[in-house]
């Protein structure tokens, strides 16, 4: 009977000691982060968001404090420490500045017009920053993943749950209106659940614009030092402007919006122009052309961050290839693809390859995002004649959409582009598209890049960004 109990008085010493390392190692965590919260410069936080994380660190060091002074502590340590680090690694990041909130509550308005009590009915942002320039909300999770269900259970409530009232609250606020959410999963996140949001609600896998390493290392005093970077998180992106159209053109009045647009009965071709997707959320970033433009000259737009796009720019945005049907295309049989596109079906096909290793709406997105887009009217009368000859009814309402989205701009193409002598390879109509560029101080999107180096080859310098050729394909 001695022995039985001598064992049990060492099992609980040596999980009272275990637990009490793992007390000090977090203590210690968040001593560090403490440090690096007071290291973040204020030209990208403001000091009343700092002391809003410090006092958050001080309120777990005193809990954790308490844990060590518990006599014959044993059970496992419930410690806030792991989000506090992923705030902060959040705020570490070069994109992120102009933080005005952390970590607070932002009221969703009553039906009365009333706003609602932070603690009544209110969602809980993470951070309400910039991020590359444009307004975002973080969401942010430290839970293991194994305990983030889509749906409500009797135990949580779930993921689906919040993120709808996370985008009701970013739909109805005016002074705080994000473009985008951004959900951060420290943890990382069930492959089922993430399915999920990029079904039901449109999120793009976000972790290729969000670099996991940029704060491995962190200089202080001349030294570099390595601080914490989290472990492989999953970070996803849901665009705000395009999620609240998909519930205004659902027409459907209920409590439960998303469950109104998730149970539509639509034809392919109804969902095909409601669905949120990749399209949709890049031309959401662009600037919209909100401008009068009778009145805009290149003279007055010298301070505007511009792009102008030529004809194959347009093509590729809409094409079905870059759109969702690169994969069916490349299960079709050599008959099918050349049925459909008869001797050109090999060239369809390289561009299908290319297109599933190498998306061109992801690869736009960065070059796009942020700018106001141009194009003369040669573009746009050419570009309307290729779509309705060619385009296939998702092909043209993505081109109705783009088109709302640019500045169409008169023929007006700089004075030392127009001069250089027409040749086959520098063909008038080039000269007029990429000129009108050059005239605006745009760089021209094109995949024409036999103009390119035509030009090169004159020893001029033009500004031009490079794409893949993509076709339309009758999608």
């Amino acid at each position: 009977m001695t022995d039985c109990n001598t064992k049990n008085e060492t099992a609980l010493s040596s999980a009272s000691s275990d637990s009490n390392v793992q007390v000090e190692a977090a203590k210690n965590r968040c001593k560090s982060v403490r440090d690096r919260i007071k290291m973040l410069p204020l030209s990208k936080i403001n000091d009343s968001c700092k002391q809003t994380l410090i006092k958050l660190v001080d309120s777990e060091l005193r809990f954790l404090s308490r844990l060590s002074l518990t006599p014959d502590f044993s059970g496992p340590i419930s410690s806030n420490v792991g989000y506090i680090e992923s705030v902060v690694y959040i705020l570490q990041h070069p994109f992120v500045n102009g933080v005005s909130r952390v970590c607070k509550h932002v009221p969703l308005p009553s039906p009365h017009g009333k706003k609602c009590q932070p603690c009544s009915d209110s969602v809980h942002v993470d951070i309400v920053c910039t991020f590359d320039s444009s307004p975002v909300w973080f969401i942010v999770s430290d839970r293991n993943p194994k305990y983030i269900s889509w749906l409500d259970t009797h135990r949580n409530k779930g993921l689906r749950r919040r993120v709808e009232k996370v985008l009701r609250a970013a739909w109805t606020t005016l002074a705080l209106k994000p473009l985008s959410i951004v959900l951060f999963f420290s943890n990382g996140l069930n492959e089922v659940v993430a399915q999920k949001l990029r079904d039901e609600f449109g999120a793009l896998d976000f972790e290729i614009k969000f670099s996991l390493d940029f704060n491995s290392y962190l200089e202080v005093d001349g030294d570099w030092v390595y601080v914490d970077a989290r472990d492989k998180p999953s970070v996803f992106q849901i665009n705000v402007e395009y999620t609240e159209k998909r519930v205004l053109t659902s027409d459907v009045a209920c409590v439960d919006p998303f469950t109104a647009s998730a149970n539509l009965d639509l034809c392919e071709e109804q969902w095909g122009l409601l669905s949120i997707d990749a399209f949709c959320s890049l031309i959401s970033t662009m600037r919209p052309a909100l401008m009068d433009v009778a009145a805009a000259k290149p003279e007055s737009m010298l301070g505007e961050n511009l792009i102008n796009f030529d004809t194959t720019a347009l093509v590729a945005l809409v094409s079905g290839i870059s759109n969702g049907c690169a994969e069916k295309l490349l299960l079709a049989t050599e008959n099918e693809m050349r049925r459909s596109f008869k001797n050109n079906s090999e060239f369809v096909m390289a561009q299908v390859k290319s297109e599933i290793e190498y998306p061109i709406i992801e690869t736009l997105r960065s070059v796009i995002s942020g700018k106001r887009g141009i194009i003369c009217e040669s573009v746009h009368s050419e570009f309307k004649e290729l779509i309705s000859m060619y385009g296939g009814p998702r092909e043209k309402s993505r081109s109705d959409q783009l088109l709302k989205r640019l500045l169409i701009t008169p023929n007006n193409p700089s004075e030392r582009l127009i001069s250089l002598p027409t040749s086959r390879k520098i063909a008038m109509k080039n000269k007029i598209i990429f000129g009108t560029g050059d005239n605006w101080r745009a760089p021209t999107l094109t995949a024409n890049m036999g103009f390119v180096r035509a030009i090169l080859q004159t020893g001029m310098s033009l500004l031009t960004l490079e794409h893949r050729p993509c076709a339309l394909i009758g999608d």
